[in-house]
């Protein structure tokens, strides 16, 4: 209980943090990982049924397709660990296709979404032992002890890849090669390049659900931290930038006005925004360069005819 209090205490500390510096800055932003609080993991989980949300049904499908082949990379009686576990729905196709797993390690910085997760894996396979971590997978944290060596895999879907920068994602990469050890593997979602017809209505939908899921943050701020957002004075908006190949999040001030976070004050002009999240788009090509420079080699690309998405299976090198 006590570890579980302390752990707490250091996220909201780091959450203080990164709100002040990044409400500070000239151009401010907001690391994408406190959009997932519990409600903002629950809204998510809405976007992924949404019509124009294409990434979730493509990469389930290509997981449907190919739950064979992946479950034979990951290899018998396979330790599974999972980055940003969400709600596990993909991770289940996996997990039912593997040969007698060992061990399966959802990874999430949201503790209370993560223990709904597990409490509906346990259920849904009971013989399968279930050991939860409540960390941020984009900072540096250790495995539990408990966790076998032998072949453990990687397990990222979901494309959230992509809103790693180059820096974050080179670290990602090098933390999970040390999570799995020298004879372990990766199975990671990429989002591929497409028009951005498709692009933007799936970070910018009809009905307003990524709107509610960006402007949450703010109400996570106003919660945690004491702040004094108005959700009125905020707009939700998808850009594409060419130059970072990435469909960016931003809310948008839409009057000048002043803001109140944990007694600083912050001020914006009518049209400034705050940068929440950047969501990249790569090609094969690009993706397979990155994870070489990160020692990785890739065994294996399961994607779906119109090339919208792909995943991806890597082999550690040493």
């Amino acid at each position: 209980m006590l570890e579980i209090l302390s752990q707490h205490m250091r996220q909201l500390e780091a959450f203080r943090a990164d709100v002040a510096l990044g409400l500070s800055q000239t151009r401010k932003r907001l690391p994408s990982r406190w959009l997932y609080d519990n409600r903002g993991c629950e809204i998510f989980e809405e976007i992924t049924r949404l019509e124009e949300y294409y990434p979730t049904r493509t990469e389930t499908a290509i997981l449907r397709e190919n739950a064979r082949e992946i479950a034979d990379f990951c290899g018998e009686r396979a330790v599974l660990l999972e980055y940003g576990a969400g709600a596990g729905i993909k991770t289940e196709i996996l997990i039912d296709a593997l040969d007698s797993p060992k061990l399966y390690v959802p990874i999430d910085i949201a503790g209370e979404f993560l223990d709904e997760t597990v409490v509906r894996m346990r259920r849904r396979f009971p013989d399968l032992q279930t050991l939860p971590v409540v960390a941020d997978f984009t900072a540096e944290f250790e495995i539990p002890r408990g966790v076998p060596g032998g072949r453990r895999s990687a397990f990222f879907p979901g494309s959230t890849m992509g809103n790693l920068d180059a820096h974050e994602t080179k670290g990602f990469l090098r933390q999970v090669r040390r999570h799995v050890g020298s004879r372990g593997a990766a199975i990671i979602g990429v989002d591929l390049k497409k028009d951005l017809s498709t692009l933007l209505p799936a970070y910018d939908d009809r009905e307003g659900v990524t709107a509610a899921f960006n402007l949450n943050l703010l109400a996570r701020i106003n919660r945690e931290l004491g702040g004094d957002f108005s959700h009125e004075c905020f707009a939700h908006e998808a850009r594409w930038s060419e130059a970072e190949s990435a469909v960016e999040m931003h809310l948008v001030s839409l009057c000048e006005q002043v803001v109140t976070v944990d007694g600083q004050r912050f001020a914006f002009q009518t049209g400034e925004t705050i940068h929440t999240e950047s969501s990249r788009k790569y090609d094969v090509r690009g993706f397979m360069d990155v994870v070489e420079d990160g020692r990785w080699s890739v065994s294996a690309i399961w994607s779906d005819p119109d090339r919208r998405f792909a995943i991806f299976g890597l082999d550690a090198t040493w």
